[in-house]
């Protein structure tokens, strides 16, 4: 079965498939020849939140393709959950988030989901359980397009500890929700959180 993607550009949702998927909002279908992220990402008008796909019988070849001329960045980070069956997320640069970060040298994805939630909210993992998706997101940095790749873990701690926001990263608050407190972050959050609340089963 070949593997579909879902790339992120702002709010913006480039499909890479070999099917269109099925939604309410209309997809414009792009051309890859002559397609040049740079160029694309410049032309996307701030605050649209507007749905690409690019149709092919072999979506990892045109991913593999459009990664070519960018840098690749891997991240890693965690939907946690308390022993009360609550949620942590946590607020930072004015919109709601789940603790992720960048990987440092030599470091496995999993580890570094870990490292991250713990520095980012001083509390420790008790159990890091399975992977729940990936998310790709592009973005300009100095004179390259980046494309971060995020694989995001399930995770349980003991109890509810207290959460300490990691403020020198820019969260100001961090704080456990259950299922039926979400809907501030559901509406002010990015959409490939919306994608790891999905996958972990909280919408």
């Amino acid at each position: 079965m070949p593997r579909n993607y879902r790339i992120y550009i702002n709010d913006n949702t480039l499909f890479i498939s070999d099917f269109l998927p099925e939604q309410k909002e209309k997809i414009q279908q792009l051309e890859f020849q002559d397609f040049n992220l740079e160029t694309f990402y410049k032309k996307l008008k701030n605050g649209s939140k507007k749905s690409y796909i690019f149709l092919t019988k072999n979506p990892q070849e045109t991913f593999k393709k459009l990664k070519k001329d960018c840098a690749v960045i891997k991240a890693a980070g965690g939907l946690v959950e308390s022993a009360n069956g609550n949620y942590l997320f946590i607020f930072r640069n004015k919109k709601w988030d789940l603790p992720k970060g960048k990987l440092e040298d030599g470091e496995k994805m999993k580890e570094a989901a870990v490292r991250e939630v713990e520095e980012e909210c001083g509390i420790r993992v008790f159990k890091r359980e399975e992977k729940l998706c990936k998310t790709y997101h592009v973005y300009p940095m100095g004179n390259k397009m980046v494309i971060k790749k995020t694989n995001w873990y399930k995770m349980k701690v003991k109890g509810e500890p207290k959460l300490v926001p990691q403020k020198e990263e820019g969260i100001d608050e961090a704080v456990w929700l259950n299922k039926k407190q979400i809907s501030p972050v559901v509406q002010n959050t990015f959409p490939s959180i919306m994608d790891v609340l999905r996958a972990g089963k909280i919408l």
